[in-house]
């Protein structure tokens, strides 16, 4: 059978795009402008007591309501929706507005409504608040010394947990006789996630009703319902309809609820008139969750011939000043994937969790995973040098067989599937590993030095939980679905066309998705963990099969023929090899409406194993320290691939984020005073176009075994594999030339250029 036009597989223009393009989206910003406005007074401390008088404030004109913790005392705070089963821990409170003392610059002491966003801002200038500053500690070292200052005095140390994976007892006999140790420690930065539409809500209250309607650009609208309902506000779920327009970014940071969604849901009801929040730019960097902040020491044992025998890493974590949605989960699930694509039969990792007084830290693209691959990449080219290895040969030799699959990891991760030597190979052929002496040879005549270096990865991911899809036939013979993810610019409404389209050959403009709204969707948990295609598609899918036996079913009536001899094409149901037909349209106008809907549920509770290799060639200015990326490889397996398109657009924006963190994204605070050093783009520095090169995309595909359809989620991966190999490439060269073998991210040109002259003194002594 030839490929349906708009079916999987095939590169489907994004459907999406003419309105967005064209200025007509709708995003929440763009709502309601009849409303009040409301900001957010935030702490210019770290750590400091206050009192706070807004009498001033609330008798300047325009003014509608100041809310303070004593307005809100009757909140719940923001939960940690994740705890440890085998040692529970319990975190302190996260406050709707913080009560007598603040713990990072930005927490949230005071919430203010006017008529006009410039009388708000008055008002909060207005407010009158006495500060008493407290001793704060930054950065994760500082954090655990002996004479740090406490963020939270119940939890000593600031240790929130302190806990094993694996066996250590193993691992320290397999260490104690290994004829060959490696070992590197690291630091995986903190990071700002700088989405395109920073965060809104709009709360509107329905007095007859006792109603509240609350617009927000989020990665999905039912389980912020269910969180700010059952944990923050304290009402039953019917009584709070979430709704979720076009949303410009999500990247796991907005999967989760924050304070101004309740603080504003708490003022519409109390004025009883609409309110608009939106952050700026300045509020996002203090105010959103932060990614990252790891300090890792790793080391593995390794025998004679370089064979990888044991694993040991002691991995720290920044949670910030409270434990977000997530927070305490990224490093501890990341962890158990720790072992990336390699045997390694005993293994042992001790995880701890460290408060800090700084904006805490939650998911971010990948969320642990790309931190863990980065850990075990960047200690595998350091066996590879020690074991007199090539970086390839090394993988090779380690690579968890593809006749081994299902492969059991000893953190009990199962890998179904997946061929790793052979995406490595054809990434090093594509990069042209066999002739990078003679390019390196010709940049060192011009004062330049070239390096190259590969990351290979592996990740678990759409393990969610179950989505729903109800797919319907409209009245006009157009398909409508409606389910529970919600696209942040992925591109479902074409992917989940194509999936229509596969079954029933309509063109992607006669597929209409509704999300994002929990009074016209039952259910949905939204888009996270790259689970909306492994497990939203399947539903549509499925859903889409059910409703086609039904239309089936009905036309064979209409037809006065046996369903068997139908087929379904273009919008129309055809006695095959005839001319004998009757369409969608039609076929609405004679069913019971009732018929005309199918829902199907799925859940991808073993997940998928997207895994891949990235290969990066770089060229190194010593007199600068300035990087350049000349050539970008990756090869990935994603089981299926359901829109060429699409695919390739996360994979490059995933990868131009790590390439991002790897080359010049750090979040800074001064270890003095708590402040966040890098708080605008004049001091943060994003990747721009020009700080890639041109990425060389393909796929080495081997279906999923857990996944009906095959495929495996890929909205992270570029974050997870472009990290390791950029530095792998960066110390490659560094190494070769100046025998340099470590270098943190970001490897910014001052870094590498304090690294060379530090070489040269070494080596004038």
């Amino acid at each position: 059978m030839a490929p349906i036009k708009f079916g999987v597989g095939q590169s489907v223009l994004r459907k999406e795009d003419d309105a967005l393009i064209r200025g007509k989206g709708r995003y929440t910003d763009d709502h309601a402008p009849q409303t009040l406005h409301a900001l957010v007074l935030r702490s210019p401390h770290a750590h400091a007591t206050f009192t706070l008088d807004a009498a001033r404030a609330r008798a300047l004109p325009g003014i509608a309501t100041i809310l303070t913790a004593e307005d809100v005392k009757d909140l719940g705070g923001l939960p940690c929706l994740f705890n440890l089963p085998d040692a529970p821990f319990t975190g302190p409170d996260y406050a709707i507005l913080a009560s007598g003392t603040v713990r990072h610059v930005g927490d949230a002491v005071a919430f203010v409504v006017a008529g006009t966003i410039d009388q708000a801002r008055d008002a909060v200038e207005a407010i009158e608040v006495e500060w008493t500053p407290l001793p704060s500690v930054n950065g994760l070292v500082n954090a655990v010394k002996k004479d740090a200052s406490q963020v939270w005095p119940a939890h000593a140390g600031n240790v929130l947990f302190d806990v094993p994976i694996g066996d250590k007892k193993a691992v320290d006999a397999v260490f104690a006789k290994a004829p060959v140790v490696a070992e590197i420690r690291i630091v995986n930065p903190r990071v700002i996630i700088n989405y395109m539409e920073t965060r809104a809500a709009v709360c509107e209250y329905d007095a007859k009703r006792d109603h509240l309607t609350l617009t927000i650009g989020s990665q999905g609208s039912h389980r912020l319902r269910d969180i700010l309902c059952d944990n923050v506000l304290k009402i039953s779920k019917d009584k709070m309809r979430v709704i979720c327009p076009d949303v410009g970014g999500g990247f796991g940071t907005r999967l989760f609820p924050y304070r101004e969604y309740a603080l504003v849901a708490v003022a519409a009801k109390k004025l009883r008139k609409s309110v608009k929040w939106a952050a700026d730019r300045a509020d996002h960097f203090v105010g959103d969750a932060q990614g990252r902040d790891n300090v890792t020491h790793a080391r593995m044992a390794l025998d004679k011939d370089g064979k990888f025998l044991a694993m040991d890493v002691d991995l720290m974590a920044d949670m910030g000043a409270y434990l977000s949605t997530f927070g305490p989960y990224i490093p501890h699930g990341g962890a158990g994937m720790l072992p990336g694509l390699y045997d390694i039969q005993a293994f042992h990792c001790r995880v701890r969790t460290v408060f800090t007084n700084s904006v805490p830290v939650d998911a971010y693209r990948g969320a642990g995973r790309p931190e863990a691959a980065y850990v075990v990449e960047r200690l595998v080219d350091a066996c590879a040098r020690k074991a007199g290895l090539s970086p390839d040969a090394i993988r090779r030799k380690n690579f968890i067989s593809p006749k081994a699959m299902p492969y059991t990891t000893a953190t009990g991760k199962i890998y179904d599937s997946g061929d790793f030597a052979a995406h490595m190979k054809r990434a090093m052929e594509v990069g042209e590993w066999k002739d990078f002496p003679k390019r390196a040879k010709a940049a060192k005549k011009l004062g330049l030095v070239r390096g190259i270096g590969l990351a290979t990865y592996v990740e678990v991911c759409g393990t969610m939980g179950e989505e729903t899809a109800n797919v319907a036939l409209s009245p006009d013979g157009d398909i409508t679905i409606l389910i529970g993810t919600q696209s942040t610019g992925q591109g479902h409404h074409t992917a989940y066309a194509q999936i229509v389209a596969e079954q029933f050959g309509v063109a992607p403009e006669r597929v209409h998705i509704i999300q994002g709204d929990t009074d016209k969707v039952a259910t949905g948990l939204g888009t996270g963990g790259s689970a909306s295609i492994p497990s939203g598609g399947v539903s549509v899918q499925r859903a889409t099969r059910k409703l086609g036996v039904t239309l089936r079913e009905l036309a064979a009536d209409a037809l006065e023929t046996s369903a068997a001899d139908l087929e379904i094409d273009d919008g129309v149901v055809r006695i095959a090899g005839t001319d004998r037909s009757i369409s969608f349209a039609e076929l609405a106008k004679k069913a019971d409406p009732s018929k005309l809907n199918a829902s199907e549920t799925f859940s991808s509770a073993d997940g998928t194993f997207p895994n891949g290799t990235h290969s990066v060639e770089v060229e190194i200015d010593p007199a600068t320290g300035k990087i350049a990326i000349v050539n970008y490889v990756i090869v990935d397996d994603f089981g299926v691939t359901l829109n060429p398109l699409l695919l390739a657009g996360q994979v490059h924006g995933g990868t131009m984020q790590g390439i991002g963190q790897a080359l010049m994204e750090q979040a800074v605070y001064d270890p003095k005073d708590g402040q966040l050093v890098t708080g605008t783009f004049m001091d943060y520095a994003l990747p721009r176009a020009a700080d890639g090169a041109p990425i060389s995309f393909e796929t080495h595909n081997i279906p999923c075994t857990t996944n009906p359809l095959g495929v495996k989620g890929a909205g992270e991966a570029g974050a997870i594999g472009s990290c390791p190999a950029v530095v792998n490439a960066i110390i490659e060269g560094l190494y070769r030339e100046y025998k340099i073998e470590h270098i943190d991210m970001p490897a910014t040109p001052e870094r590498v250029w304090m690294a060379i002259r530090e070489h040269e003194r070494l080596h004038s002594l």
